[in-house]
């Protein structure tokens, strides 16, 4: 603040009594010691809890006693008189916005009485909103002109002391603001983290929204506030210091947003009274009222005062917008781009021209997000506004393809705005978008991101909603309900052969996902899409019928749409969507439900296709004959799955069927296994060869679904896993089926063991059949072929972990399934394929193809599915804990593609056992800690071996895991004893051996450091 000395009080106070005010001279200070600003934090709780009335009380003590009240409340100190508490206005910006109300209002008192004294509180209001905890110096300027004055105007650095010097011109002053040099690095108000930069960013500009509405009819229009108001904030956001130009920016351009508000309400003024003025013109002169006409004739007044205010607004627009939007500082740059676009919406007689939006348009170049996303908000408001849009045209032409490549950008909010605002071009602006344009937005509704592609799902929706416009002659021949469904019909049609042209995607699910939003009226019209494929398609041209094509897409359509209103919008790939629904989405989709089933029974039952059980089972059994596609298989027997069940009438008549079929691939599969088995190894020629494959196949898709024991198949085809093939062994096509098959089979049989297993005998024989296919497996893990190794470890791991939930779950009134223990070697093989298979780099990184991107993402998938599998057998007991250790080695340079599979492992591990979890930690670092000291000391470099930077950072991750530590108090003790103790293991100290060679091992252990407690640092 600044406080005048008393002899300068008492000076300026005569002065006014002689009306010589404009002769007086004063110099004042005020220094904020760094105790007192960071006090301000910690008295937040307790000024809060101050009243409104008391401040009020404060401004009218304050008004009376302008000497004394002014220098205590400069001062920053709390000064009570009469047993009231006065604060500065820095202060009231903590209190809430009925506390700024009061304290602006009287203020505005002490102005009317004192208006040198209230400026220069104003003044040190916006010095401290800076964060200055500097001096501020003030001295009498005698005229606006002075040369020798302005030549002082200057901003400096005294190297020697420390400190930094502004000094600029806010007349009648020469204010010198002094402050140390490390002052800018500091937080200022502004930049503060968390919930309280928030709070003093909303509370700072209501502030000044404030203190221009309370102006408005009093002080504002004296021609000393606003210009002298304005100088500061020019001068301070022309500043070097990022402190106060970001600040004093923010209060400019809010102080330009009120003044559009007055200057529009002053419009809205002058326009009314000009139409009541030329109504009391035409009356004749006995109706005339002569103060009505005194009133209404004050319209030169309010010309004038709106003058005044365009005046204020076109000095700051040229004093602060142009020369800080294009400000080094992102946050001042948007601070600029969001404040334009609200001038032009709010005062567009003044601000929307096109020398104002070519601001906007050469922003929206910006390399900063935020400051693109400011410029494409600020036009959303203006296209939004119908009156607006004639003015927009030019700026339209010149930026379109700038707004259509803002569709491409990097950052999400941005080209989901730039989509949105694309649509209310296309709405309110018709011929804006070309075919071509719309060529290029339309396939984004295939996009990954779902807020993007919901959002051009709107604007391809509303081109179909156009396309299937019905005319108006046509209209008014039909009824309402023959025109709706013609109307719907149209928009399918239009919506068919959209995804036929793009000719892009194969991804239906993706469209009605997309789609969904705001196409829901067609998408959920259920009669509609049904009818269209109970049309006649033999004539669709005359008939307006559907092509087998189109009709195909509709299948496509009703099964996605119906997915989508039982399931939610959770798409593989597609990011961005909600992860929890609202109760009333939870209705609507529970309704939607609803319908979709009675709709679907009625169709279903008028059709009867389900009449009869024996001709669907007879229809499935010629297609199985024929087809042996992997996808047919497996709809077939979840189908058969269905009708098999208990609640269907048709169980029995299903079930027999099914029987029927498996017993004739089984007995199929037995005469071509016994014509190929013959002898010492597989001999079939490629015919038969394809014909096994094919039914291990049927096998295999039915097995999945259905238990298959009492068929024997494990019996069956386990003789095929022999030797490999060059050894006479099976080829790798039927040794990957049958593995696969195989595992089903044991699965079953293990899931269904408290219902089989009567007796020891029937134990033992299931303990076999697992220690046999554990054995197979754990020879075809090193198959030539890859994909023969890759079932084989999918397979052990599958039967294994169920293995393991058959101990866990089984009935104690039941007899007791034998324990299986994998042997040492399958661990040890288990665990080398996981290293050989999973964490290795993929191939063709040069490659960018969309073939080789689909073969890169397929097999990440596949490495994931076998990590996981692994690590299941990790966390449910099947394979030592301290196996995890060579897994977590990996953990740093796999983050990405299985970081979270590794850190889901730990968690659970650690719910299991924490102290043996923390161990397996210890032994991963110590590991690799070992590998890079062996590679250190051999003459080849391994590439593989990470380094001791990444060996810390991975120390410091597994630290981060340790959230509670005095939960996991005993983890961190016994982590730094035996590390410890490895550091110093089998050291003994000699004159050419001084230190132990693992003492830099040392470096690593710090990171756990932060976790030991007090007493434990002194233990350990």
């Amino acid at each position: 603040m600044i406080v005048e000395p008393s002899a300068a009080a008492a000076s300026r106070s005569s002065k006014q009594n002689s009306d010589c005010h404009a002769e007086a001279t004063y110099s004042g200070a005020v220094s904020h010691s760094e105790e007192d600003s960071g006090n301000e934090n910690r008295q937040k709780s307790a000024r809060r809890r101050k009243r409104a009335h008391s401040l009020s009380e404060n401004g009218k003590n304050k008004t009376a006693k302008a000497g004394c009240s002014s220098g205590g409340r400069t001062r920053g100190r709390r000064v009570r008189q009469e047993h009231v508490e006065t604060v500065t206005l820095f202060e009231v910006i903590t209190m809430g916005k009925s506390a700024i109300q009061a304290v602006i209002d009287d203020w505005i008192e002490a102005y009317l009485t004192d208006r040198d004294a209230s400026l220069l509180d104003l003044i040190s209001f916006f010095i401290q909103c800076s964060g200055c905890k500097g001096v501020v110096t003030a001295e009498m300027c005698q005229s606006k002109e002075d040369r020798a004055m302005r030549s002082k105007m200057v901003e400096e650095l005294d190297e020697g002391a420390g400190l930094q010097f502004k000094r600029f011109l806010v007349f009648p002053w020469i204010l010198t603001v002094t402050w140390p040099m490390d002052a800018d690095s500091a937080e200022y108000p502004l930049v503060q983290s968390g919930p309280s930069g928030r709070w003093f960013h909303s509370e700072f500009c209501e502030f000044v929204s404030l203190l221009v509405a309370r102006c408005q009819h009093s002080v504002m229009f004296d021609s000393y506030l606003m210009n002298n108001l304005i100088s500061l904030l020019t001068e301070l956001s022309d500043s070097r210091i990022r402190a106060f130009r970001h600040t004093c920016t923010l209060a400019a351009v809010k102080l330009q947003s009120s003044l559009a508000g007055v200057a529009l309400s002053l419009s809205v003024g002058i326009e009314n009274n000009q139409k009541l003025y030329e109504v009391q013109r035409t009356k004749t002169m006995r109706s005339k009222s002569a103060q009505q006409l005194e009133r209404i004739q004050n319209i030169s007044e309010l010309q004038e005062r709106r003058a005044e205010i365009e005046g204020m607004m076109d000095a700051i627009f040229k004093g602060v917008f142009l020369k800080r939007y294009r400000d080094m500082l992102p946050e001042i740059r948007s601070i600029c781009m969001e404040e334009l676009g609200l001038w032009m919406k709010l005062y567009s007689s003044a601000f929307l021209n096109d020398s104002s939006l070519k601001y906007l348009g050469w922003m929206m170049h910006d390399k900063v997000p935020d400051v693109r996303l400011k410029c494409v908000l600020g036009l959303q408001g203006l296209y939004s506004d119908p009156v607006l849009l004639p003015k927009l045209d030019l700026f339209t032409s010149r930026f379109k393809d700038r707004l259509i490549s803002m569709t491409l950008d990097k950052d999400n909010d941005v080209e989901v705005q730039a989509m949105k605002l694309l649509v209310l071009i296309s709405k309110s602006c018709e011929d804006v978008l070309t075919p071509d344009d719309y060529k290029q937005l339309l396939p984004f509704v295939y996009s990954s991101h779902r807020p993007l592609a919901a959002v051009t799902g709107e604007l391809l929706f509303s081109r179909i909603v156009n396309a299937a416009a019905p005319a108006s002659d046509l209209q008014g021949e039909m009824s309402e309900e023959d025109a709706q469904k013609q109307q719907t019909l149209a928009r399918l049609k239009a919506l068919l052969q959209f995804y036929q042209e793009s000719e892009l995607h194969e991804h239906v699910a993706y469209l009605v996902d997309s789609l969904w939003d705001c196409g829901g009226s067609l998408l959920k019209d259920w009669p509609t899409l049904t009818a269209a494929l109970l049309q006649n398609s033999s004539s669709p041209s005359a008939g307006g019928g559907f092509t087998s094509a189109e009709q195909a897409v509709i299948v496509e359509i009703l099964v996605a749409s119906a997915r989508q209103a039982s399931e939610g919008p959770a798409l593989p790939g597609r990011s961005g969507a909600k992860k929890a629904m609202s109760v009333k989405e939870k209705k609507v989709q529970t309704d939607d439900c609803l319908k979709l089933t009675e709709h679907l029974l009625r169709i279903v039952q008028k059709q009867e296709t389900l009449r009869s059980a024996s001709i669907s089972t007879s229809y499935y059994a010629a297609v199985l004959d024929l087809c042996s596609d992997p996808a047919v298989l497996e709809a077939a027997s979840r189908s058969y799955l269905s009708l098999c069940g208990e609640g269907a009438a048709w169980c029995c008549t299903t079930r027999t069927a099914r029987d029927s079929l498996v017993q004739r691939w089984v007995d199929q599969l037995t005469e071509l296994l016994g014509e190929s088995l013959r002898g010492d190894g597989f001999s079939a020629d490629e015919e038969k060869t394809r014909e096994i494959v094919a039914t291990v196949k049927k096998l295999r898709a039915f097995h999945n679904c259905h238990d298959l024991s009492r068929w024997s198949v494990f019996d069956l085809l386990a003789p095929l896993l022999t030797e490999e093939s060059s050894h006479g062994g099976a080829p790798a096509e039927v040794l990957e089926e049958v593995l696969q098959c195989l595992s089903f089979s044991m699965i079953w049989s293990l899931n269904t063991s408290s219902e089989t297993l009567t007796c020891r005998e029937k134990a033992v024989a299931q303990r076999l059949q697992l220690r046999v296919f554990c054995e197979q497996s754990h020879r075809c893990l090193s198959h030539s072929q890859l994909s023969v190794r890759h079932q084989a470890f999918l397979g052990v791991c599958d039967v294994l972990l169920a293995h393991s939930y058959q101990i866990q779950v089984w009935d104690p009134t039941s007899y007791s399934p034998l324990l299986y223990t994998p042997s040492p070697r399958l661990q040890r093989a288990l665990l080398t394929f996981v290293c050989a298979h999973v964490f290795v780099d993929s191939d063709g990184q040069n490659r960018v193809s969309e073939n080789s991107e689909m073969e890169r993402l397929e097999d990440l998938h596949r490495r994931r599915n076998m990590l996981a599998a692994f690590c299941k057998l990790i966390v449910h007991g099947v394979l030592e804990m301290s196996t995890a250790a060579e897994v977590y080695t990996h953990y740093m340079k796999y983050n990405n593609d299985f970081g979270d599979i590794i850190k889901e492992t730990m968690f659970r591990t650690r719910q299991i056992n924490k102290m043996e979890s923390a161990r397996t930690l210890v032994l991963c670092l110590q590991q690799l800690f070992v590998r890079l000291k062996q590679e250190q000391s051999s003459s080849r470099a391994q590439s593989r071996i990470q380094t001791f930077t990444s060996i810390k950072e991975l120390a410091r991750r597994f630290a981060l895991t340790f959230g509670d530590v005095v939960k996991f108090r005993e983890c961190v003790v016994m982590i730094h004893r035996t590390s410890i103790e490895f550091v110093f293991q089998e050291f003994s100290q000699t004159p050419d051996g001084a230190t132990p060679p693992f003492l830099s091992y040392l470096t690593i252990l710090s990171e756990f450091s932060s976790k030991l407690l007090k007493p434990d640092k002194k233990t350990v």
